[in-house]
């Protein structure tokens, strides 16, 4: 018999430790979504937002790489400014 036959997929997540791995790499990658929509939406180019935040382009294009999550909120405060926009973070139930 599965043991996971009437769970959900969060239970199985938890189950097996990697509730917050999983949970952390898809915020990354909806926030990498939203910055390249943003960037698309007001033609700012790779080339642009690397000069706005005066760094390299390959040190932004880990920034938006959707699978890298260890950016900083510093980091990403920057980049929202750098947009145009404001970056909003909550904890929600």
């Amino acid at each position: 018999m599965n043991k996971y036959t009437g769970s959900n997929f969060s239970d199985f997540l938890e189950e097996d430790g990697i509730m917050e791995e999983v949970s952390a790499k898809a915020h990354k990658r909806l926030l990498a979504y939203q910055l390249a929509d943003i960037m698309k939406e007001k033609s700012i180019t790779k080339t642009n937002l690397a000069k706005k935040l005066a760094t390299s382009r390959s040190q932004l294009d880990r920034i938006l790489d959707p699978d890298n999550t260890s950016i900083s909120i510093e980091v990403l405060e920057r980049v929202a400014h750098a947009v145009g926009t404001k970056l909003q973070i909550n904890f929600s139930r």
